[in-house]
């Protein structure tokens, strides 16, 4: 992530509703001087409390070595904390393994932040700047778990596209294009209906979800095609009431004028007219976004994870101060509307 991209109109506007919520908002890496640093612009925002993880003597060198006041911080060190029995016993029961087997795991500043989480102590969580996205994520799946009826976590992007002017007033949100490398159609069900919620919560949109493909409406035979159809068929069943459509072409997504000559008959609330493009593998949206980025200007603000059953978001480890605040904004803002 950029630090230009936090000038996006879309992602100003959570960013304004991001002050005064006060979250709390748990950092598994609290020693990063990345982290104390943009903790700190958030928190004299009002936008969270911050909850650092990590050796507390080391925490405290950083801070001043930065000049940050640390009186508006909580500090945990695990092996320290009054709540560490607590948090063994409920690793124990989540995943049947011995207590001394948990004795040994929870101490660890990820898997004690992801339960202090799951217990209902936190608001949110955000990490990645030092652990793989594979761990944070494996981690997070294991502890905190997902959302009710969705088996797959997944990562969307906000697109502000210059003097575009479909989509949601110039944005879309794509999705996914860092996590599942070749989903199936179950998955890719879930990623739809995961990524309508997002547009829902995050950004206030009325999602209209088109799941993506070579062909539109049967207009090409492959078992890739196929998969994008049965998608459609269970995320239309699981999400009553989102409008969800596929499988469509691109062009066919976009374009109001070019879905009524590809379909027809009606062609509904989606085609023509999406602001959500759910992308039938990892390679297409990955290539979509940078390619989108690259040849239309376009900004590109993510990866952001979803699915979860609560609030967590994955860093770069490259992330600068200014990336991880912006990520700590859209954090709170979902973790304020979080049912």
């Amino acid at each position: 992530m950029s630090a230009e991209c936090i000038e996006y109109m879309a992602i100003k506007r959570v960013f304004r509703r991001a002050k005064g919520l006060n979250k709390r908002i748990i950092f598994p890496e609290g020693e990063d001087e990345r982290i104390i640093k943009a903790a700190d612009l958030a928190a004299k925002q009002g936008i969270i409390k911050p909850i650092l993880v990590g050796n507390e003597s080391a925490i405290r060198r950083t801070a001043k070595k930065n000049s940050v006041n640390l009186a508006k911080f909580k500090i945990i060190e695990p092996a320290k904390s009054e709540k560490l029995g607590k948090y063994i016993s409920l690793y124990s029961k989540l995943s049947k393994v011995s207590r001394k087997t948990a004795e040994r795991v929870v101490p660890q500043p990820l898997f004690y932040s992801a339960l202090t989480l799951r217990a209902g102590d936190a608001d949110g969580m955000i990490g990645g700047i030092v652990y793989t996205s594979g761990d944070f994520i494996a981690v997070c799946k294991g502890v905190i778990g997902l959302r009710r009826g969705i088996k797959v976590p997944s990562s969307f992007f906000v697109m502000e596209l210059p003097g575009y002017k479909g989509g949601e007033k110039g944005n879309l949100l794509y999705s996914d294009a860092s996590v599942n490398p070749n989903p199936s159609a179950e998955e890719l069900a879930d990623i739809a209906i995961s990524t309508g919620q997002t547009a829902k919560s995050l950004l206030g949109w009325k999602p209209r979800v088109a799941l993506l493909s070579f062909s539109t409406k049967g207009s090409a035979q492959h078992p890739d095609v196929c998969k994008v159809i049965n998608a459609v068929e269970l995320a239309k069943r699981k999400a009553k009431g989102m409008q969800i459509d596929g499988e469509l072409q691109a062009d066919t997504a976009l374009r109001s004028e070019v879905a009524k000559k590809k379909i027809k008959g009606n062609i509904g609330k989606v085609a023509g007219k999406a602001n959500v493009l759910i992308f039938p593998d990892l390679d297409a949206g990955n290539i979509a976004y940078k390619l989108t980025q690259i040849l239309a200007g376009a900004k590109a603000y993510g990866p952001i994870l979803q699915g979860f059953a609560k609030p967590v978001s994955d860093l770069s480890r490259g992330a600068k101060v200014e990336d991880v605040v912006g990520v700590i904004k859209i954090t709170a803002v979902l973790a304020s509307r979080w049912k």
